[in-house]
C-alpha cells in the first residue's frame, strides 16, 4: 500500500473498531431487565457488575458480546493483512490499532458520555484474535489467581501484566508465531491501562476492602 493508503485503512480500522468496542452491551443487557446498570452495584457496565446486579447467565452474555466486539474487528483485519488478503502490512500495524481502538472504545464509550467498562473482556478478544497462545497462558493465570483469591480485579491485573512476557517468552523459545514488535507494544500498553483502570481496585487490595466475587459489593466498589 502507498503511504496514502495505508493512512485510509488505519483511519477505518481505527474507527470501524472503536465504533464497535464502543457499544455498551452490559448497558443494554441493563435495559432489558428494566433497570440503569450504572444506577446499581458499582455503576461498572461490564460482564463483573451485571453479574452481580442482574445474574450469571446475563454476566455470561455480557462477557462474550463484549469479548467478540473486541475479537471480531481484529480478526476480519487479520484475515485482510494475511498472506491471501487485499491489505498488506508487514509490521502489523492495523490489527494492532484496531485492538487497542476496540478496547478504547469499552473504556470510553462514545454513546454513554465516554464512561465505560475496564476493558478486560474486550482486550481478552482482541488479543485471542492476534496471539492465542499467550492469552490461554495468561488466562490460566487469571483463573488461577481468582479461584485462590476470588478477586476478580486482581486476577485481572496479574493476568494482564503476565501477557507481554508470556508472548515475549514463547517467541524467544520458539514456540508458536514470534509476535512482532507491534504486537508486543499493544500488549504492553493493555496491560498498562488495566492496572490503570483498576488503581481504586489495587489501593482496596492494599488496605484490605476489596470485595470478593462471592459477596455483595457495596457501592461504588467493582472489580
Amino acid at each position: 500500500m502507498t503511504p496514502a493508503q495505508m493512512t485510509i485503512a488505519l483511519l477505518l480500522s481505527v474507527i470501524g473498531a472503536y465504533l464497535c468496542g464502543s457499544i455498551p452491551f452490559g448497558l443494554l443487557i441493563g435495559k432489558l431487565k428494566g433497570i440503569d446498570i450504572r444506577r446499581h452495584g458499582s455503576g461498572n457496565i461490564g460482564a463483573t457488575n451485571v453479574t452481580r446486579v442482574i445474574g450469571k447467565g446475563w454476566g455470561k452474555l455480557c462477557f462474550a458480546l463484549d469479548f467478540l466486539k473486541g475479537c471480531l474487528p481484529v480478526l476480519a483485519l487479520v484475515v485482510l493483512t494475511g498472506q491471501t488478503g487485499c491489505l498488506k502490512d508487514q509490521y502489523g500495524i492495523l490489527p494492532c490499532a484496531a485492538a487497542l481502538a476496540a478496547v478504547c472504545g469499552h473504556v470510553y464509550p462514545v454513546w454513554i458520555g465516554f464512561k465505560g467498562g475496564k476493558g478486560v473482556s474486550t482486550a481478552a478478544g482482541a488479543i485471542l484474535a492476534l496471539s492465542p497462545l499467550p492469552l490461554l497462558t495468561a488466562l490460566a493465570v487469571w483463573v488461577a489467581v481468582f479461584y485462590i483469591s476470588r478477586y476478580v480485579s486482581l486476577a485481572s491485573i496479574l493476568a494482564a501484566a503476565f501477557l507481554p512476557a508470556a508472548c515475549w517468552l514463547y517467541g524467544l523459545a520458539g514456540i508458536g508465531r514470534k509476535a512482532s514488535a507491534t504486537e508486543l507494544g499493544l500488549l504492553v500498553l493493555l496491560a498498562v491501562l488495566t492496572i490503570l483502570k483498576h488503581a481504586s481496585n489495587i489501593k482496596r487490595l492494599c488496605n484490605g476492602t476489596e470485595n470478593r466475587f462471592e459477596k455483595k459489593p457495596e457501592e461504588g466498589k467493582d472489580a
